[in-house]
């Protein structure tokens, strides 16, 4: 009972001491709009007790698109911390009190999911992230899942990659990276199907019960997989790109499941594969 609101009370100190940094940065358009959410939520890892273990590592080439599977609000916090990024989420989530302003803050980008003619204006959003240096997660399978299965990338939106070549002079290829989010822990014990359908926020759980029990536990241990980065140019198709990154996550994920953090014969990094259509 005292855990939480100790951890609360963490977060809004943490929060209030960074806010004016971050709020410069995106007036003055500087590199502080995208460093201060990483080390803030470097931080909130540490007070909610989030140990991530990660297999590879994020690419150093620009632009780049991170295309992942999604399980739980946990996953902002925990690509955050491992890399400085921006996210497409929902449009629903702009209006929530405190988490549509934090989301505000880390410059999310908001789709109308139910108004598809909305779509080619988020692509282009996108793609002028990409290409004015900002990395963007896409959670491609459209929705949450339960954290035991990897549902079906979604390919609209990597149109955003063909957008940013097409508007970029600069430009002549995108990165495409695939990462993989398998929670594996929780409460100090191995997460098997159970547990790990409790970590996840899907469906028509509601968001702040979640939390409070997430917080309660007092540890979450995430394995992040990191695919093969690959730089796709204007000959590829968006149904393809998904399809390679779909396949990689669900690789990845198997594998973290299979073999948490401590067990031997963890699977090494992956390797790209040769893809018709890269540069």
């Amino acid at each position: 009972m005292i855990r939480v609101p100790l951890v609360v009370l963490t977060l809004l100190a943490l929060t209030l001491v960074l806010l004016p940094f971050q709020l410069i940065g995106i007036m003055f358009d500087n590199r502080l709009q995208r460093i201060v959410p990483h080390l803030f939520h470097r931080a909130v890892c540490a007070i909610i007790g989030i140990r991530i273990h990660q297999v590879g590592q994020c690419g150093t080439d620009r632009p780049m698109l991170i295309l992942s599977n999604h399980v739980s609000w946990l996953d902002i916090i925990v690509v955050t911390a491992v890399t400085p990024v921006v996210f497409v989420a929902k449009h629903e989530v702009a209006s929530w009190p405190l988490f549509g302003w934090l989301a505000k803050l880390q410059r999310t980008i908001f789709i109308e999911r139910e108004r598809r003619q909305k779509t080619g204006a988020v692509a282009r959003e996108m793609g002028d992230r990409l290409t004015g240096g900002d990395t963007v997660v896409l959670f491609a399978e459209g929705t949450s899942s339960d954290g035991n299965r990897i549902l079906p990338f979604r390919s609209a939106l990597i149109g955003s990659v063909h957008h940013a070549l097409g508007s970029s002079t600069h430009h002549s290829s995108i990165t495409v990276q695939p990462l993989s989010l398998a929670y594996v822990g929780f409460g100090g014990v191995p997460a098997g199907r159970a547990l790990r359908n409790k970590l996840a926020w899907y469906g028509d759980v509601d968001l702040i019960p979640h939390m409070l029990d997430v917080l309660r536990a007092g540890a979450v241990d995430v394995t992040v997989s990191w695919g093969a980065a690959v730089a796709y140019d204007m000959s590829t198709d968006r149904k393809q790109i998904a399809r390679e990154a779909e396949r990689s996550v669900r690789r990845m994920n198997a594998a973290a499941l299979r073999y948490p953090p401590g067990r031997q014969s963890a699977p090494a990094p992956e390797t790209a594969d040769p893809v018709p259509g890269v540069a």
